[in-house]
């Protein structure tokens, strides 16, 4: 009795090492990504996302409260924090070793600084034009280059999966409003699911422009043959899991984000009518 409960007891023990090894490995892909870097910048994106809430929303427009209040909802380090546990839930039981590995290879850490340094350029707003614009006319004179950020953007399904968030965020920061006690003119509580899809053009025209724009600049130095690496990569079982995984842990920090900004915004709207 006593050799069988010790038995029981290494093999939890070793389960539970298997465990922390699977979740340490998670981590690392996560850092390996660059994604505590990307959301830094997607902090910067959120302020201005702030300025134009306080334009559109507020009487006196923008003020260094709300420039707080919006720091604090996008704070980094919780947003990382955030990230990285979702991130590492959703990894659970999936095989990341090939994920690390891609990450960890010198092409896969060119791939992460590109899109860092590319996210980054895209905060000024000449700069993000004319990637549209250098974009735009690849597409319209359907360049190699072209056909293959196409190739990467339906295999991941990657307007899909962003349109999807970006009405949830919508979605979010409406019900927040709502819940804050603000009204908005024209919408009510229970037509709020309906005012959103009816933005579902507008957003999927908006984000197709964008992800065009911002994957164009960011592989510009890749090769044709890196730029179809990354693909097949994403195409292997590893490489969907590792999306959905990325696209889960992003769609629930923002949501919760929009939530806050909406819940927050409400107050401000309320505080200024009074």
């Amino acid at each position: 009795m006593l050799r069988a409960m010790f038995i029981s007891f290494v093999a939890a023990l070793s389960l539970w090492a298997t465990v922390s090894r699977a979740q340490d490995d998670a981590a690392a892909l996560f850092d390996a990504m660059g994604l505590p870097e990307i959301i830094a910048v997607m902090g910067q994106e959120g302020a201005a996302y702030g300025e134009t809430i306080a334009r559109d929303l507020f009487p006196s427009g923008m003020n260094p409260r709300w420039a707080a209040t919006v720091a604090e909802v996008y704070a980094p380090d919780r947003m990382a924090d955030e990230m990285r546990s979702a991130f590492v839930a959703t990894l659970e039981g999936k095989n990341v070793g090939p994920m690390l590995d891609f990450y960890q290879t010198d092409l896969g850490q060119q791939i992460v600084m590109l899109e860092i340094s590319a996210r980054e350029a895209m905060l000024d707003p000449a700069l993000e034009q004319a990637s549209k614009d250098m974009a735009a006319e690849a597409l319209q004179n359907d360049t190699t280059r072209a056909q293959l950020i196409t190739d990467f953007i339906k295999a991941n399904d990657l307007i899909e999966a962003n349109v999807v968030g970006g009405l949830n965020s919508n979605y979010g920061f409406i019900t927040g409003l709502l819940s804050g006690g603000a009204s908005i003119p024209g919408v009510m509580s229970d037509e709020v699911l309906a005012d959103v899809w009816a933005q579902e053009p507008e957003i999927r025209a908006s984000t197709t422009e964008w992800l065009y724009a911002f994957l164009m600049l960011a592989y510009e130095p890749l090769s044709d043959a890196e730029l179809q690496e990354l693909t097949a990569f994403t195409q292997t079982a590893p490489g969907r899991e590792l999306t959905a995984a990325l696209f889960a842990s992003f769609d629930q920090t923002f949501e919760r984000v929009s939530r806050e900004l909406g819940v927050a915004a409400s107050g401000f709207i309320i505080s200024q009518e009074l």
